[in-house]
């Protein structure tokens, strides 16, 4: 083969396909530049969906059912342990935003994910030595208290709760990075790998749901009629062979570098604080970089920012803003609106692994003569729906809508996501009617004094509302897992990830206190609240109607604020 040799700046036949094999911006776990062929996209997303499927093993092996745990072992009443679950769970979602502050600012995603992960194995450990605490003070108590249940000591109770936070801090760190990082493996310049990032959200819900939908066939029933501390311990054993997974892959990630030295989080900050003090002062003085790159149009909403460009003589270069700082204060603050409209959806999102859970105990779940479900076991059906929709929703509508709209994602993430609110406030209203037909069941049959027995009405009336679940997680919560890290600037991924987690934080949180305060409303003078322990007695329907009548809301909402955005990079 002839080889044409060239002089100067020109490069030569031979040498320019060595060049296209160098991925820019990213360098390889020795530091060098990494070869396209050998590092990152799907070779090394493997490692990172497998460590993510382990790690919502674990968390959905404890979330999924804390509830049951709460409310018989430790004997809280079931308002009481819904606020906690809900505390709980918003406290894993806020959580984020400090880890992916760590990991952005300071030690980067591999090493938080390596940090957060021994926190993790950590904290399932602490958390299986409670809960075998638990079985060894309660086999004491009965042997010495004529074989009666007694409160769990002080000591236990701390433990466990310690426990459970450190897993929630540990899943702060693990969560935004591990998915940032995963998709750092895809190079956006490239379009054949661009192509595949937008694939990549799909196939890693669809995987981390696999994990989700083991841990609640098994761990539930593992909590359920053999052991919690077994139970608690399964998770713990399984994450420290996912640590080992990922450290197995590092040879073949790419490591994104920033050409932006400074910290992201002061640089962004700057903007809003320099905004705030020059509120007053008149733009008359705007930087030369301002003058030579006018700012678009359609961010004339958030000019206020641009008074951060104001500068006088006594500047120090360093403290200088540019137009690109502006531009990304300006895409930060562009995700507010959408966060806050989708708080609704949060909200609806929290109930299945609370309330759903304590209809599903009251409800006849055998299955066969001899084996009967958890009521915990249901939540299966979502992940169910998830992994039959997610390849429908990627190898057929996707394709069709594409063909339709000539987008590449064939529907913008927008578009995604609001067809997901939609399916979540239909998911409610059926909610709602199911719970009346199950209240209406215990009064034919004369159950509503006998909290303990089983309505005869099979479980499967919640089979629905589950499946509506899933189906509008697969449009939401991907839509907004690829909204969020693609909207952000290119050095705060992880931050964006931690965002879109913080909106089911304070979904948690407004639910909890939701409960809190109907609960209070409506007992007392002998009446019984909408969440009382005798479920047959209690009101589900109505805090479902409510629930729905939120939905609707923050559907209305949504639209409003969709309909205004203006997509950072690229109108998908």
């Amino acid at each position: 083969m002839a080889v044409t040799i060239v002089t100067g700046n020109e490069i030569s036949e031979a040498e320019s396909p060595l060049l296209n094999d160098i991925v820019g911006s990213c360098v390889n776990f020795k530091g060098g530049a990494p070869n396209r062929c050998k590092t990152g996209c799907w070779k090394s997303a493997t490692f990172i969906i497998g460590v993510e499927v382990v790690e919502r093993f674990a968390y959905y092996g404890i979330s999924s059912n804390l509830i049951s745990y709460l409310t018989g072992p430790l004997g809280q009443s079931t308002a009481t342990a819904a606020e906690n679950v809900n505390a709980w769970n918003g406290a894993a979602m806020l959580l984020p935003l400090l880890g992916a502050f760590l990991a952005d600012s300071y030690l980067g995603r591999y090493r938080m994910i390596t940090v957060a992960s021994l926190l993790y194995i950590l904290g399932l450990g602490f958390l299986s030595l409670s809960a075998a605490l638990h079985s060894s003070n309660s086999a004491h108590c009965k042997t010495n208290a004529n074989d009666t249940a007694c409160s769990p000591p002080q000591l236990e109770i701390i433990l466990f709760f310690f426990s459970l936070y450190l897993v929630a801090f540990a899943q702060g760190g693990h969560k935004p990075c591990v998915q940032a990082f995963g998709a750092d493996q895809f190079d956006e310049d490239d379009p054949i790998e661009c192509k595949a990032k937008s694939s990549f959200f799909n196939w890693w819900y669809f995987s981390m749901n696999g994990g989700i939908l083991v841990a609640l066939l098994v761990l539930n029933y593992i909590q359920e009629n053999l052991s919690w501390e077994l139970g608690f311990g399964i998770p713990c054993i399984v994450m420290c062979f996912a640590l080992i997974v990922f450290l197995l892959g590092s040879m073949t990630y790419r490591f994104r570098i920033n050409s932006d030295k400074r910290n992201p989080f002061l640089r962004i900050g700057r903007i809003f604080v320099k905004a705030a003090v020059n509120w007053k002062i008149a733009p008359t003085i705007i930087s030369i970089e301002e003058e030579a790159h006018k700012l678009p149009h359609e961010d004339a909403k958030f000019k206020f920012l641009e008074k951060a460009l104001i500068t006088d003589d006594c500047s120090r270069e360093e403290n200088i803003c540019s137009t690109g700082d502006v531009e990304d204060a300006k895409a930060i603050l562009r995700l507010v609106p959408i966060w806050f409209a989708c708080l609704g959806y949060a909200i609806v999102f929290s109930q299945a692994s609370t309330l759903f859970t304590k209809q599903g105990v009251t409800l006849d779940r055998y299955i066969s003569s001899s084996i009967q479900i958890p009521a915990a076991s249901l939540q299966c059906l979502i992940s169910v729906s998830i992994i039959v929709s997610i390849p429908i929703y990627d190898r057929v509508l996707v394709p069709f809508s594409r063909y339709i709209t000539k987008k590449p994602a064939g529907i913008s993430m927008l578009q995604r996501i609001g067809t997901g609110i939609v399916l979540s406030f239909v998911s409610m209203l059926i909610a709602a009617l199911v719970e009346r037909k199950r209240l209406e069941t215990a009064l034919e049959y004369g159950l509503v004094d006998l909290p303990k027995a089983t309505v005869p009405m099979s479980v499967w009336w919640l089979a629905p509302q589950y499946l509506l679940f899933g189906i509008a997680d697969v449009f939401s919560m991907v839509g907004l897992q690829e909204f969020f890290y693609d909207q952000v600037p290119k050095d705060l991924k992880s931050i964006g990830l931690a965002l879109y987690l913080s909106i089911f934080g304070i979904g948690s949180f407004l639910s909890g206190f939701l409960i809190s305060i109907i609960e209070k409303a409506t007992s007392g003078h002998g009446r019984d609240s909408w969440f009382s322990n005798n479920l047959n007695r209690a009101h589900l329907d109505y805090f479902y109607w409510l629930l729905a009548g939120i939905s609707a809301v923050s559907m209305a909402l949504y639209i409003y604020f969709a309909k205004s955005y203006v997509y950072s990079k690229r109108g998908l």
